[in-house]
């Protein structure tokens, strides 16, 4: 059974399903819905929502993450607009944008990335744009039409220590996730972009050690990463991988101390912790620290 501190009421109303006809409407995903975030009734109630671009299909199948894997179509030339659309229509001032990880392509999904950055920014002046990216192969010329586009957070998610890559990322070959990858990912967004903040994000309770969380945060801290979020590992089905262990609120405080005694600008560290969740408060508390 989940523990006391997991357990919530769900916020729900107008707001909430005003939000969700939005996105139906509009032909929209969100990581919120694909990946059966816990949090997604809150964050839709407050209208805010994490917009999933490039489809609803991921070309990996990571054992950890519900979004469907299969072969995913063409990108949507109008995908963009009606992005915009719908963050114009829900009155947003910081919106985050993520996709499923598309191997498929040349460019891994950047040109898209950077479209849906562009159509936000013109069509919201002023609005604070967060991108939450997949690894891109650890193509560089991909990252920097991203970083060209300017968005005002970088977003990479390391997701689990190096030992448990196998397990949690599962898959094999060319297209497989990299821990070295992922970093070096990090530490190229910093060298073609130093002025653009970099963030990524773990999940505890897969088996992990203490040690091996550190010394996680450790090589994020190297590779120039200033935003850190932690949260508890939830299984979406009975085919995801079990939850190992469910960490306290209190040692999730005792990690965020030690990540900013490492020189994090903010660490957002919780059981109900998700990259995006009150994303444009931790920016804003990571700022102000700079």
């Amino acid at each position: 059974m989940k523990p006391s501190w997991l357990k919530r009421t769900l916020p729900s109303g107008p707001e909430y399903n005003a939000v969700k006809r939005l996105i139906e409407h509009g032909n929209l995903h969100t990581v919120c819905q694909e990946a059966n975030c816990p949090n997604r009734w809150e964050c839709f109630s407050k209208k805010t929502a994490t917009f999933l671009i490039l489809g609803d299909l991921c070309t990996r199948n990571c054992r950890f993450c519900n979004v469907r894997h299969g072969a995913p179509l063409p990108p949507d030339p109008g995908e963009p607009r009606r992005v915009a659309e719908a963050a114009k229509t829900l009155g947003l001032l910081y919106a985050v944008v993520t996709s499923v990880t598309r191997d498929d392509l040349p460019d891994g999904g950047a040109d898209q990335f950077a479209a849906v950055i562009h159509a936000l920014k013109e069509t919201l002046p002023g609005m604070r744009v967060e991108v939450l990216i997949p690894d891109l192969q650890g193509n560089w010329d991909s990252l920097n039409i991203i970083l060209a586009a300017q968005p005002d957070v970088l977003n990479h998610n390391i997701e689990t220590v190096p030992r448990l890559y196998p397990p949690v990322r599962a898959a094999r070959g060319p297209h497989a996730a990299d821990y070295q990858r992922s970093l070096a990912l990090l530490a190229e967004a910093k060298r073609q972009a130093p002025t653009i903040p970099t963030k990524s994000g773990l999940m505890v309770g897969l088996g992990e050690t203490n040690e091996e969380l550190l010394q996680t945060l450790r090589d994020l801290r190297a590779a120039g990463c200033s935003i850190l979020t932690v949260g508890q590992y939830l299984q979406p089905t009975a085919e995801h991988l079990p939850v190992e262990r469910y960490v306290t609120p209190e040692e999730f405080e005792t990690l965020r101390q030690a990540a900013l005694e490492m020189g994090f600008s903010e660490a957002a560290c919780g059981p109900f912790v998700r990259s995006s969740y009150h994303a444009s408060e931790t920016f804003e508390q990571a700022t102000q620290k700079r």
